[in-house]
């Protein structure tokens, strides 16, 4: 699906145009020199959005609260986020329950960026793993000296 894209300054100059377009294609990008990128939306397209949102975490919310739909979802994981082969099964784990409960917040709270972080923290914690050296550079022991108060006596 691509989204229409209009400058700001044509949606200032021609917004009764703009505001068409946005009813026919539900949704327009609007690029900005001075700022963060829009989206502008139709109302009932945003509902859609919300209600699309909210099926999606009630039906994964469902599944993860059996042992058949959990399993279900470990063993479709890899082909969302290939990267979580590097993880161990508890890892795994902890990250669909954290990975869930970001979807929830999206969900309820209107907060989207714990699920950014969430994937982020994960993704980089894989790409620590897949790295034998960098995973026994991060995980060694500190020099003794360096848990004194500061003093090195």
């Amino acid at each position: 699906m691509s989204t229409h894209t209009v400058s700001f300054s044509e949606l200032s100059k021609n917004s009764k145009r703009v505001a068409e377009t946005v009813e026919r294609a539900q949704r327009v990008h609007v690029t900005r020199r001075d700022g963060e990128d829009l989206y502008l939306t139709t109302e009932r397209h945003d509902r859609q959005r919300e209600e699309t949102a909210d099926v999606t975490t009630r039906l994964f919310t469902a599944l993860i609260s059996s042992d058949e739909g959990a399993r279900a979802i470990l063993l479709a994981l890899p082909q969302v986020f290939p990267w979580v082969r590097h993880l161990s099964t508890a890892e795994v784990r902890e990250f669909v329950v954290d990975l869930v409960d970001a979807i929830r917040d999206a969900t309820e709270l209107d907060v989207h960026s714990n699920l950014h972080r969430v994937t982020t923290e994960w993704r980089a914690t894989a790409r620590i793993l897949a790295d034998p050296e960098l995973t026994a550079q991060l995980t060694a022991p500190l020099p003794a000296d360096d848990h004194r108060n500061g003093s090195t006596r």
